[in-house]
């Protein structure tokens, strides 16, 4: 006896097209069904270029992610193979504008500014070691709020503050009213050391 309910099934069959992206053209495998329903969600049915795919790695990136996992992701987002040096290539392309930002003039005087550090690990070398992103926001006279660079270390250190105040100074930082800061052993001498008029607050909420 015949299932009453099979002609309702819908049978479901992978076709190819080629679309265009900033990697190249890539054939792409396009689920569809009996009855024309089936409306693919990243590259739609009739489009044949998929130039956002740069950008998605790039995003992907900014995440946090790894290149080996950001090439997992296009494999199973597109179902197009990637190494792991044409991510890094693509990356590349924005080294120039991070250069750019981290290096950019800052104004003379900031009525507050703050430093912490967020730690974190990393693979590096076959074996996971912990870094920090050392991140100093600054408030302008306007009111307006700025970080004015990150920088990766090791570890926090009195040594690595100064280094990045000295940055500080070196693009354009004359005076800073207020430093607010944690803890650290040796954070006032580094400040005293590159802004010795500055007042520091230290932080009540960590």
């Amino acid at each position: 006896m015949t299932d009453p309910t099979l002609p309702e099934i819908i049978e479901t069959v992978i076709s190819k097209k080629t679309v265009k992206t900033q990697i190249g053209e890539v054939d792409v495998k396009i689920p569809r069904d009996r009855n024309g329903e089936y409306e693919p969600q990243i590259i739609g049915k009739y489009n044949r270029n998929a130039d956002g795919m740069e950008e998605k790695i790039l995003a992907l990136y900014a995440c946090g992610m790894s290149q080996r996992d950001i090439s997992e992701q296009i494999k199973n987002l597109y179902d197009v193979e990637i190494s792991d040096g044409l991510v890094s290539k693509i990356v590349d392309k924005i080294s120039p504008e991070v250069t750019a930002w981290q290096n950019r003039p800052l104004e003379t005087v900031y009525p507050f500014i703050f430093m912490d550090a967020i730690n974190y690990k990393v693979k590096e070398n076959h074996q996971y070691v912990t870094k920090a992103a050392y991140v100093v926001l600054g408030i302008q006279q306007d009111g307006h709020k700025d970080i004015l660079g990150t920088w990766i270390g090791e570890s926090e250190s009195a040594k690595f503050w100064l280094s990045v105040m000295n940055d500080l100074k070196n693009r354009g930082v004359k005076d800073v009213y207020v430093f607010c800061v944690d803890g650290l052993s040796g954070f006032r001498e580094a400040i005293n050391a590159a802004f010795p008029k500055s007042q520091i607050q230290r932080c009540i909420i960590h």
